[in-house]
């Protein structure tokens, strides 16, 4: 990881995302948030996951290159005889705070932001994942708003200038990490679906399911050696699929 985390925020699809060369380089892991329909996450949940992201960011064995992306309308709302609000004052001072004074916003409630930036409005929480993410020192790159109809439309890059956590703080989250499943290792005949055997068995996972496809369960039946080929399965996996050896 660098020594710093870049925001930006888009309406656009994060495929547009690119210039004159074509489409950027890198992956995108998406963090969908739902903040419309009950129960709505608090202002403050959305923060501490963007301090818990960035803990998981640092670290990561391999040394990235991270920019945190986060989207979300500035004042609108679309619905009921207050359709059409916009408040272009506190969009202005949102994005003050965004900067300087985040823990307010984070200690907001929904109804603080639905108030002063109608109901939908509410759902800049979601930049409080990003802010999250960044230390307290920030250098603000890029700031523009403007207002062409329902919503206010903005576009934020900060540059992190806070320290890098220390190795034995990247240590310490990584044993955290594994916290509540230490010792389940011992347990006889007991398996833990952790993130690293969920990613092993991926593959035989994804070939079981697609037996819900017509297709899929046919050449199943009548062609299963070619299929596994296919599918990238070795012989242990085909034995055990073919043989329906369960345990």
């Amino acid at each position: 990881m660098s020594a710093y985390l870049q925001q930006c925020h888009f309406l656009s699809p994060l495929s547009m995302l690119g210039d004159e060369q074509g489409p950027w380089s890198g992956q995108v892991v998406p963090l969908q948030v739902g903040v419309l329909q009950f129960p709505i996450p608090s202002a403050k949940r959305m923060w501490k996951m963007g301090k818990t992201l960035r803990k998981a960011i640092e670290s990561y064995p391999e040394d990235l290159n991270v920019a945190i992306m986060a989207t979300g309308g500035l004042s609108h709302q679309v619905h009921g005889e207050r359709a059409g609000f916009l408040n272009e004052e506190w969009d202005a001072e949102f994005l003050d705070l965004l900067e300087k004074q985040p823990e307010k916003l984070a200690n907001m409630r929904i109804a603080e932001f639905a108030e002063k930036g109608g109901w939908e409005g509410a759902e800049v929480v979601m930049w409080l994942i990003m802010r999250g993410a960044l230390s307290d020192n920030v250098k603000l790159i890029h700031k523009q708003n403007y207002a062409p109809s329902v919503t206010n439309i903005a576009t934020l890059v900060f540059e992190d200038l806070g320290e890098a956590a220390t190795p034995d703080e990247i240590e310490a989250y990584r044993q955290h990490l594994d916290y509540e499943l230490q010792g389940a290792e011992l347990l006889k005949g007991t398996y833990p679906l952790t993130h690293a055997v969920s990613h092993a068995n991926l593959r035989i996972n994804a070939f079981l399911h697609d037996l819900v496809l017509p297709q899929h369960r046919t050449r199943f039946l009548t062609d299963f050696e070619a299929l596994a080929n296919e599918r990238g399965l070795d012989d242990e996996e085909k034995t055990l699929i073919r043989e329906r050896k369960w345990i």
